[in-house]
């Protein structure tokens, strides 16, 4: 387990001047669509480096079932999204949930988005369900309805872009709920100061929700992708929310 005694740290106020992530990389999209973007290992390090830009990083493609030997020299772990459903019967799967107890019990600190939200709430006992007014995409509104240290910053109409069929249906023990859907499903909560996540994708761009739309639009309908058109009109709160991420790990290393 990594300890407080970490060269990372300096001084006695344990100000952290650098952090060495892992990249838990989920997607399974290997589409013609996928191949002319970034792929997730670049949009999550893009993300944080905005904010953190001396942070480094490492990648795991896991689902391809290449998984970090250890979890020694990290200082924290980031699980991405993914098409792919947590409920699946892939081998990849099962082992990323024994992975995600792992990182738990050693208290090491954990951010997952999308399917990484729903990974972390399944290996430690909630519950994943299919969304009960279908398919999200686009931009959505969330209500932070609590805080921790690290959230205080967020706008409370907190905007993410998200894209999704699937939700957390019920929370592991000891979660608490900090953002809302408006209709009142868990987009987001803390596992005392080592978990943190979200729904949504606040790795994505602009440019890469846009052109998700289009590619996505005749699976999700007329409807889904006329009103996911609608949302992009409004820009997602990327910079503040990837502050928060960055504090998140920050404040976790520093207890």
């Amino acid at each position: 387990m990594y300890t407080k005694q970490s060269p990372k740290y300096v001084n006695e106020k344990l100000a952290i001047v650098s952090m060495h992530l892992s990249i838990l990389m989920t997607n399974t999209d290997e589409s013609d669509f996928a191949q002319l973007h970034a792929k997730d290992g670049e949009k999550f390090p893009a993300m944080m480096h905005e904010v953190r830009p001396d942070w480094t990083f490492e990648v795991f493609s896991v689902k391809d079932d290449i998984f970090p030997a250890t979890l020694d020299g990290f200082d924290g772990v980031m699980i991405t999204g993914s098409p792919a459903s947590t409920l699946g019967d892939a081998a990849w799967i099962e082992r990323l949930l024994d992975l995600i107890r792992e990182i738990h019990a050693q208290e090491l600190p954990m951010f997952g988005a999308c399917f990484g939200h729903q990974a972390i709430a399944l290996a430690l006992g909630g519950e994943i369900g299919r969304n009960p007014d279908g398919w999200v995409h686009g931009l959505t509104h969330n209500t932070v309805v609590a805080d921790q240290d690290w959230t205080r910053a967020l706008p409370r109409d907190l905007k993410l872009y998200g894209s999704h069929v699937e939700y957390v249906a019920a929370l592991p023990d000891a979660a608490q709920v900090l953002f809302q859907a408006l209709n009142g499903a868990v987009t987001g909560y803390a596992i005392g100061h080592t978990v943190y996540t979200t729904q949504h994708h606040p790795e994505m761009t602009d440019g890469f929700i846009a052109a998700l739309t289009e590619e996505l639009a005749d699976d999700m309908g007329p409807e889904v992708a006329s009103r996911a058109r609608a949302s992009l009109a409004e820009q997602a709160d990327k910079t503040v929310f990837a502050n928060s991420i960055a504090r998140f790990f920050e404040h976790a290393r520093s207890d």
